[in-house]
């Protein structure tokens, strides 16, 4: 069994490995992200309000990327994240999140994740009229990939978040996120969860919970693959927390 910090230097190696392996092929995805105008007069205007929806040209995008990289073996579990691999020594969750400008909010402090996609069993701090409240939250992952067993494997997880200008589908920021493993509840508790629309959603407040924290220097849980800098300034002074890592980060 791991220790929280065995978990941490894991979560870490792995977060800088895809970090790396994007901004080593940023020139091959931005490529590929602008392939859609080779063909725009064929399909602009002609699916309606789903076209606003970037996500599925995007994913094909990122996983075409990471399969011809060698990341790891693909798993054809039914449950789990957009990709979802074993390495030698983790199972490894990736969702995509693509959020338009328009829902700028969506992405600046917290994300969406599904149940499918995280191992973080906590609670949830709800504000409701009698004040606050705590409320369960159970994911459907493991901590542990065969818990207990001499395959045992961590489960890690990861958000790749795309942020786009829905008029002409530009993009404007690239981020990596770290999402703690559920073993850590007891290091960063009820930080790292907060309660979504309905009572079994949550959504990842990574602003909370911003580094490794039992690691030397505390790295940062987020890396930031691509940021424009010549983005209007309405969205770069919504962004600026994701500018600032951008600028300290080594890039």
């Amino acid at each position: 069994m791991l220790s929280n910090k065995q978990i941490e230097i894991i979560e870490e190696k792995y977060l800088k490995k895809f970090f790396h392996l994007m901004k080593y092929a940023e020139d091959e995805m931005m490529f590929g992200f602008t392939t859609k105008e080779k063909i725009k007069d064929d399909w602009i205007g002609k699916y309606g309000t789903n076209i606003s929806d970037f996500a599925v040209g995007a994913e094909r995008i990122i996983y075409a990327l990471m399969n011809g990289k060698g990341v790891g073996q693909p798993n054809s579990c039914p449950v789990g994240s957009d990709m979802f691999f074993e390495v030698e020594d983790a199972f490894i969750h990736i969702d995509l999140k693509t959020v338009q400008t328009n829902n700028i909010g969506d992405i600046t402090k917290s994300i969406f994740v599904g149940r499918n996609q995280n191992s973080y069993k906590g609670k949830m701090i709800v504000n409701t009229n009698q004040g606050k409240i705590e409320r369960d939250y159970e994911p459907a992952l493991p901590t542990f990939y065969n818990k207990g067993k001499e395959s045992e494997k961590i489960c890690l997880s990861y958000f790749l978040t795309i942020l786009y200008e829905a008029e002409n589908l530009n993009i404007l920021n690239i981020n990596i996120i770290c999402m703690p493993n559920g073993e850590l509840e007891e290091i960063y508790k009820t930080r790292v969860l907060q309660a979504g629309k309905n009572p079994d959603k949550t959504r990842f407040r990574f602003s909370e919970v911003q580094n490794f924290e039992l690691l030397d220097d505390q790295p940062s849980r987020i890396k930031v693959i691509y940021f424009d800098k010549m983005m209007e300034e309405k969205y770069k002074n919504k962004l600026k927390f994701y500018e600032d890592i951008y600028n300290k980060q080594d890039n």
